[in-house]
């Protein structure tokens, strides 16, 4: 199972820089993950045709506004990128992030 390490997001709420978390993508269930604190964080996705289908997004309550979610959902666009896989993004928080960031915009299929 590939996985990545990421830092943190570095918005305000943030957890302090350094702090690293690491992702790890299950492509057989399409989901990317993270442990954090003891809490699964997952970004959900199902393939189809070439077209990453990114379905949900979920982040403990007590965890949310830490960037947890935002590395999730660009590892799983870097996946995307790299594999030449284009984006249908079905979960809110995934086309919000989409919206915010222009340079992955190119990967809207």
């Amino acid at each position: 199972v590939p996985s990545f390490s990421t830092s943190f997001g570095t918005s305000a709420a943030a957890m302090p820089p350094g702090r690293c978390i690491t992702i790890e993508h299950d492509a057989s269930l399409g989901r990317f993950s993270a442990l954090v604190h003891g809490h699964l964080c997952v970004c959900d996705y199902r393939l189809r045709d070439g077209v990453m289908f990114m379905t949900h997004t979920e982040v403990a309550p007590e965890l949310e506004g830490q960037g947890i979610a935002s590395e999730l959902v660009r590892a799983a666009l870097a996946y995307a990128r790299e594999h030449g896989l284009k984006v249908r993004p079905l979960c809110s928080y995934v086309q919000a992030y989409m919206r915010r960031h222009p340079e992955v915009q190119g990967l809207l299929g």
